[in-house]
């Protein structure tokens, strides 16, 4: 019998920045909320009416550097933004295999992102974290 219930290995992401993909092996962790404005309303002659609209995702991943990927990315951003004062946004998509064999795509965009990195030390693994924010989760499949 197959698994029931998603696990971790069920998912991959990939990055797409100003329209080029962005090869991240061994992603180790993947994160994304979806943040709110809470509306209220505290009419006199009734009961307080709460609601909420969305307000973007917020979310972070890791990854077992691997390569020169991520930091590859980050210099080019820096030095967009420095040479000519422009910052490109990118795309996360998340690939994840269900439990019944389908497969569920989401896209997050607009995307930006912080990098930031594990300390390198001997005997040990350098992880890369990246806090990103995207405007919309849109479903692509």
């Amino acid at each position: 019998m197959a698994n029931p219930y998603s696990i971790g290995l069920n998912c991959r992401i990939t990055i797409l920045w100003n329209g080029t993909r962005v090869d991240l092996r061994d992603v180790t962790r993947f994160q994304a909320n979806q943040e709110v404005r809470q509306q209220r309303a505290d009419p006199l002659n009734s009961t307080p009416v709460e609601f909420n609209t969305p307000n973007g995702w917020r979310g972070s991943f890791q990854i077992a550097r691997a390569n020169a990927a991520l930091d590859n990315l980050v210099a080019a951003i820096e030095s967009g933004f420095w040479n000519a004062g422009t910052i490109n946004t990118g795309k996360i998509y998340q690939y994840i295999t269900e439990p019944d064999g389908t497969t569920t795509t989401w896209e997050y965009a607009p995307m930006s992102f912080a990098l930031t990195t594990d300390p390198w030390q001997a005997e040990g693994m350098v992880h890369q974290t990246c806090n990103f924010f995207a405007s919309l989760r849109t479903k692509i499949s």
